[in-house]
């Protein structure tokens, strides 16, 4: 009986996928000029896999993507961007305080 509930214990263990990591990036978009260019920014991103929020914001040039990192990458976002007429970065962040 142990033997049994303990290979069942492992079976489910080693047969779970990996959880994957979500991720937010930010990636600025310099080539938005007019307010309707987040829209096209919002589309070519939110299509590609894995893509679970954008929230593009014409007035600072940048678009913030949420991810799942085990589906796509910032390379791929820079691609779709890109693609879609609009290149585009990865945003440098700001150094966090270390008090």
């Amino acid at each position: 009986m142990k033997k049994t509930m303990i290979t069942t214990i492992l079976f489910l263990l080693f047969s779970m996928p990996a959880l994957a990591v979500e991720k937010t990036v930010t990636l600025s978009v310099p080539g938005m000029t007019c307010v309707t260019c987040p829209i096209t920014v919002k589309a070519a991103l939110g299509q590609v896999a894995g893509v679970s929020a954008v929230d593009v914001r014409f007035e600072e040039r940048d678009a913030t993507v949420t991810f799942d990192d085990e589906k796509t990458s910032v390379k791929q976002l820079t691609e779709a961007t890109t693609n879609a007429g609009y290149p585009s970065t990865l945003k440098a962040t700001a150094p966090k305080n270390q008090s």
